[in-house]
């Protein structure tokens, strides 16, 4: 007599969506199992990723938001000089460079709806000590100084979420949705240089304090729209190796630096330029000011396009060679005082650095994949190249405080944004020659692995 073994019951059982227990945990999470993602891991995919963009969205506003409110400063009581000025648009950047780090563990150990909750409640800290500090004009430099440094908690932001949003989508789709995520956090830098000038302007005078008042109904509508419609991944898990082994490859440091050229510049004009428009251009209205950035973010996923065709090392050398001729362009605007020129080459400069933005991260799993031979080797490369996406959007993110203190020391010793300039020209040059060395070259290494 033939004995039928039982049938196991996770062969029978069909493929099941996404199943959660209290506190909006998800404890079985398969993206890659096709009958898993149709039946509702893509709605679930889909929905976190939204309230993702809003909440990263809002963060880029926050980090940005001093960028429009130091122009005005001084019309309202404050006595700040142009270096001052610089350092309260720099500092900003820093801290969130900084920040980018923990927030890329604050996931695993927390849970990213309840992450994107809590990173979303912090912005009131930024928000609200903005609205209370530019009523007081007699406040000390270095307290105005540390107030300005919370609106760094909008630039970590950008890690959590994408941290997040990584381990939601299967590896087919994931490029878009992150490319989605990051292109809707960039553009809250533009939006909030075009909508705060038109808020603070309503009525008689200038309301500064409406520039972090506005933002607080948004932060809350973000967190609650985080606890009502976002999920906990108990399947996510915190990587230290793969960070821990691409800090030792060589590649992240070389793409980390191009990355300073890429995304810095992209931060740091995006801060500096409502600054730079009133002190060379007084007679000129800063509410144009939001056109580069919102160029620079829409661009961004144009850079990753284009270099899925052409190649990432290719794309990144190209908008290198823009931007320095760009540059070069805004030194000939300011030697003829001319307002036109100097937007147009800027316009520019965001325009190649958006682009950068996109061919340099496209170029992260290509050098990474390069040379794997089988699966094995293929699982932890792409750990180790999420490790370096972490690194690079960090050291990247320091180009923001790196390009308004250029400004502001090549001001302070010179009297011309000229030497400044003249450096970010230089440094251009170099990364394009550093990009085609390593990556293009023929005879080097990568020169055949189509990065």
């Amino acid at each position: 007599m033939t004995t039928t073994l039982p049938t196991s019951t996770a062969a029978a059982t069909p493929t099941a969506g996404p199943v959660r227990r209290a506190g909006r945990w998800i404890d079985h999470w398969d993206p890659e199992d096709a009958g898993f993602w149709a039946a509702g891991g893509q709605a679930v995919a889909r929905r976190n990723l939204g309230w993702s963009v809003l909440a990263e969205f809002l963060g880029f506003c926050v980090w940005a938001l001093w960028s429009v409110v130091v122009p005005q400063l001084n019309g309202v009581g404050f006595a700040l000089t142009l270096d001052q000025q610089f350092w309260l648009i720099a500092v900003p950047s820093l801290v969130g460079a900084f920040l980018r780090v923990p927030y890329t563990f604050m996931v695993p150990l927390v849970g990213g709806r309840n992450w994107t909750i809590i990173s979303a409640l912090l912005l009131l800290l930024p928000t609200l000590s903005l609205a209370w500090v530019v009523g007081r004009p007699e406040t000390p430099f270095a307290l105005l100084l540390g107030i300005a440094a919370l609106a760094g908690f909008g630039g970590g932001n950008f890690a959590s979420s994408m941290t997040n949003i990584s381990f939601f989508f299967p590896e087919a789709e994931k490029g878009k949705a992150l490319g989605l995520n990051a292109a809707g956090g960039n553009l809250g830098t533009g939006i909030v240089q075009l909508v705060v000038p038109a808020v603070i302007a309503i009525g008689a005078g200038i309301h500064l304090e409406r520039a972090g008042l506005l933002f607080v109904p948004l932060v809350l509508l973000a967190a609650l729209g985080a606890w009502r419609g976002m999920d906990n991944l108990s399947t996510a898990r915190s990587d230290h190796r793969s960070w821990a082994k691409a800090a030792t490859h060589p590649h992240t440091w070389i793409i980390s630096f191009l990355y300073i050229g890429t995304f810095g510049s992209f931060i740091g004009y995006s801060a500096a330029f409502p600054t730079l428009l009133t002190s060379q251009f007084p007679e000129v209205t800063t509410s144009i000011a939001f056109v580069g950035a919102v160029l620079g973010a829409a661009s961004r996923p144009l850079g990753g396009t284009i270099a899925d065709r052409l190649g990432g090392a290719r794309v990144t050398i190209a908008a290198f060679v823009v931007m320095g001729l760009a540059a070069g362009l805004a030194i000939l605007a300011l030697s003829a005082h001319s307002f036109v020129l100097f937007l147009l080459a800027f316009l520019v400069l965001f325009t190649g650095a958006g682009i950068g933005n996109g061919a340099t991260y496209r170029m992260i799993p290509a050098v990474f994949r390069a040379g794997v031979r089988d699966g094995a080797e293929l699982a932890i490369a792409r750990r180790s190249a999420a490790g370096c996406i972490g690194i690079a959007g960090a050291v990247g993110a320091v180009g923001g405080f790196l390009v308004p203190r250029g400004f502001a020391m090549s001001t302070t010793s010179f009297g011309s944004l000229v030497p400044a300039i003249g450096v970010f020209i230089a440094a251009y040059v170099l990364m394009a020659a550093l990009t085609w060395a390593v990556y293009v070259r023929r005879g080097s290494r990568l020169a055949g692995e189509g990065i």
